[in-house]
């Protein structure tokens, strides 16, 4: 089948079926094939050769010519193919393209020592991901201690992004010198201590990807945070309102806090009084100014003078504290005049 498919006349299944096909190590691809399929000089045969070149067992012939190919985007597809002979890694890994160097040092076949001795840079602001055959490893307690030290900063980060770690490994990754892995170990790994939690937490404002960490985690610190009420760093000065032992009172101060994210804190906080929630409808900063709309303690003269207005309608709408006939009225001239029915009034 798959080698009818092979000769399909439909290009795209046709290209499916040699990737497919070429997988096998006992159906290596040819110069012939891999020529035939990227003559078009299109986008569609661009793209193949990039599959081919990442994914396929090559012919030995073939894979030496796109070793040495002229084109840095095939290189560094080579570079990430699991057929490709050693001799052929060690080419690539003294690549002129940083890139191609790059795919080379994260290979899953290289022992730590080559890996090291692959030259490449990091950016240790830049986006990262997990690397498939780390998160593979993850329930392997050996191969997380063997790989949390490498000397790679993207295979540590990828050990961090267990959820469970041995507490060795913990350990040292939590004082790793690259932050990102600190970051992915306080995302990520339930076992992260508090004191890396609180590190993180001073310069990380949280991920779509994990929403709330870290201060959402488990073993974030809940006790001892009101001497953080006076703290230089806004970040720490905002958890004093964690505090169980906190109060009222320092709700109140701390809606006068020069930073806004303090002063938004100071705004959800459900003991703030409704004459200081009313006077953060009014702050500098609109998420200030939009958490404030929510407040539980909100009054109903406020909150009707939200409703009325356009711009803040939107909000007091979904305010806890908006009663149901209020809901009602609103429903009916949403609906023009039209009455609520009986499954809606219910």
């Amino acid at each position: 089948m798959r080698r009818h498919l092979s000769a399909d006349s439909d290009d795209t299944v046709r290209a499916a079926a040699l990737l497919q096909h070429h997988r096998d190590p006992r159906h290596p691809m040819s110069r012939a094939v891999f020529d035939a399929e990227c003559r078009a000089g299109d986008r569609a045969a661009e793209d193949f050769g990039e599959r081919a070149t990442a994914t396929c067992c090559l012919a030995p012939a073939l894979a030496a010519r796109l070793a040495a190919s002229a084109t840095p985007a095939l290189r560094r597809a080579l570079a990430r193919n699991p057929h490709l002979a050693p001799d052929l890694v060690a080419v690539l890994a003294a690549d002129t393209d940083h890139d191609v160097r790059y795919e080379v040092s994260v290979r899953p076949d290289l022992t730590e020592e080559q890996r090291a001795a692959v030259p490449v840079t990091v950016d240790p602001d830049g986006l990262r991901h997990a690397l498939p055959w780390v998160v593979a490893l993850h329930d392997d307690p050996a191969a997380m201690r063997r790989l949390a030290a490498s000397s790679h900063p993207v295979v540590r980060s990828s050990v961090a992004r267990a959820r469970r770690l041995p507490p060795d490994v913990v350990a040292r990754l939590a004082r790793d010198e690259d932050r990102v892995v600190r970051l992915f170990l306080a995302e990520s790994c339930d076992d992260a201590p508090a004191t890396l939690l609180l590190e993180v937490w001073q310069w990380w404002t949280g991920s779509l990807s994990f929403p709330g960490r870290p201060r959402s985690h488990p073993n974030f610190p809940r006790h001892g945070l009101l001497r953080y009420a006076t703290d230089p760093n806004p970040r720490l000065r905002q958890l004093a309102l964690d505090d169980p032992e906190s109060t009222a009172a320092l709700a109140e101060r701390l809606r006068y806090d020069p930073d806004p994210e303090v002063r938004l804190r100071a705004a959800t906080d459900p003991r703030l009084s409704a004459a200081s929630a009313v006077q953060l409808l009014d702050d500098a900063h609109e998420r200030v100014r939009r958490a404030a709309r929510g407040h539980p303690a909100l009054p109903g003269p406020a909150l009707a003078a939200l409703l009325r207005n356009t711009g803040t309608a939107q909000d007091a709408a979904r305010h806890p504290a908006l009663p149901v006939d209020v809901m009602r009225r609103m429903l009916v001239e949403i609906r023009g005049g039209h009455p609520i029915g009986p499954a809606e009034r219910a």
